[in-house]
């Protein structure tokens, strides 16, 4: 089993448009995973550094990667002897509905040193994870849609 990749995927579909569920991932002022906390050092464009802080803890390092705007992007942390991936996707349904895909990787040399930390840290959180980003975005674009409609009316 040794050098094996770990890959874990989940897809969900959101009725938003696919460039307010763009927007809406990357930015991260709504990245929402209590308790961690995110810093950005830069705009979100590819090469850019970031931070995930949680209490107690050393800050995890890690960049953005592969980014295809409007359509997919990587979050890249390096491990010792390993790399972690979370790649996002994004395709229109239609309109007003948008696929939103996780893939997350861990590989490299020494994959194995991680993959239960991976799998029991991610595998049984990521559908109840996604599902939850997904609420998140209709929500927020339903308060955006609602408040530009009272603004509209006055």
């Amino acid at each position: 089993m040794a050098d094996q990749d770990v890959v874990l995927e989940q897809s969900i579909e959101a009725d938003v448009p696919l460039a307010f569920a763009w927007r809406f991932r990357t930015d991260i002022a709504t990245w929402n995973d209590p308790p961690a906390t995110f810093e950005l050092d830069g705009p979100f464009v590819e090469g850019t550094s970031g931070k995930t802080l949680m209490p107690g803890q050393e800050p995890i390092v890690w960049w953005i990667r592969d980014v295809q705007s409007g359509r997919s992007f990587t979050i890249e942390m390096p491990l010792k002897g390993a790399t972690l991936r979370f790649e996002w996707h994004f395709s229109a349904v239609s309109e007003r509905r948008t696929t939103l895909t996780q893939r997350i990787i861990l590989s490299r040399g020494a994959a194995d040193v991680y993959r239960e930390q991976v799998q029991t840290g991610f595998a049984a959180n990521l559908a109840t994870g996604m599902a939850k980003l997904a609420a998140s975005i209709v929500g927020f674009s339903a308060c955006i849609f609602s408040f530009a409609g009272a603004a509209l009316s006055k």
